[in-house]
């Protein structure tokens, strides 16, 4: 179990790094990374202001991208590492996609509980279940998006 613990915070480092730079440029501070073997397939952060595109999420974005390295919209065998908990929109792409795993770091205020994440990637209506870790650098990935957050609110 260690080593599983370990490779999950080697990767979330990854997304970490990625949400710091869509702070920079200006957009919520979320990142993700697609891995998929051991290697990395694809990452992604929030754009949805840089694109004009309430779509482009930091999952979305790493989930379209990987469809494109591999050939096929369905990323089998894939595990998605990403700061901040999904909103119900990423939630469905991330199952529509067939992503093996999702790991997560921060927790999504706006939801409050797990319970509803792990349900909705379980639930017996899906025609594929997503394997869910939370929890991951949560602290971290806390802290990255509240710094976002307390310098919007200065400005």
């Amino acid at each position: 179990m260690y080593e599983i613990e370990n490779v999950d915070t080697i990767w979330m480092r990854h997304a970490i790094a990625l949400a710091a730079h869509a702070e920079i440029i200006g957009e919520i501070s979320v990142g993700a990374v697609l891995i998929q073997n051991g290697k990395l397939i694809s990452y992604g952060w929030n754009s949805s202001i840089i694109c004009h595109d309430p779509s482009a999420h930091a999952e979305i974005v790493a989930l379209r991208t990987g469809g494109k390295v591999l050939g096929n919209y369905r990323l089998l065998g894939t595990t998605l590492y990403v700061t901040l908990e999904p909103c119900m929109m990423c939630i469905g792409a991330i199952i529509h996609a067939r992503v093996y795993r999702l790991v997560c770091g921060a927790k999504n205020s706006k939801t409050e509980q797990r319970s509803w994440l792990k349900n909705t990637l379980r639930h017996p209506m899906n025609n594929h279940h997503v394997f869910l870790t939370t929890g991951v650098l949560e602290k971290e990935c806390a802290y990255q998006l509240n710094k976002f957050f307390k310098r919007q609110r200065k400005t």
